[in-house]
């Protein structure tokens, strides 16, 4: 295992996301906003982690509407020394609550 410093990301996507997909996106925090948005904040350890949620947003047909990194917000994570090969599921429900369709569903 080594050590790194990660910077806080938050990401906000169009409609409500239920809780159950925080594991599957890096156990980023959800917080489901009154304008029909979720808000996923964490700490992200590097670039391909980032680029890992992002493509998992895309997979699950959300909606990217912003990214920030919280100025001054750095966290110490750990990360194992050796990667694996094995994907992870997806959560087997849509997710999206209130309404809202997946983009380029019907």
């Amino acid at each position: 295992m080594s050590t790194t410093t990660a910077l806080t990301y938050e990401v906000r996507v169009d409609g409500h996301l239920d809780d159950h997909w925080a594991a599957w996106l890096g156990d980023l925090t959800l917080t489901r906003n009154d304008d029909a948005t979720t808000t996923l904040k964490g700490p992200i350890a590097d670039q391909a982690q980032l680029h890992g949620v992002l493509a998992r947003l895309r997979d699950m047909g959300a909606t990217l509407l912003s990214l920030r990194t919280l100025d001054g917000a750095r966290t110490e994570v750990t990360m194992p020394t050796t990667t694996s090969n094995s994907e992870a599921t997806a959560p087997t429900s849509p997710g999206l609550r209130g309404g809202c369709d997946v983009p380029g569903t019907s």
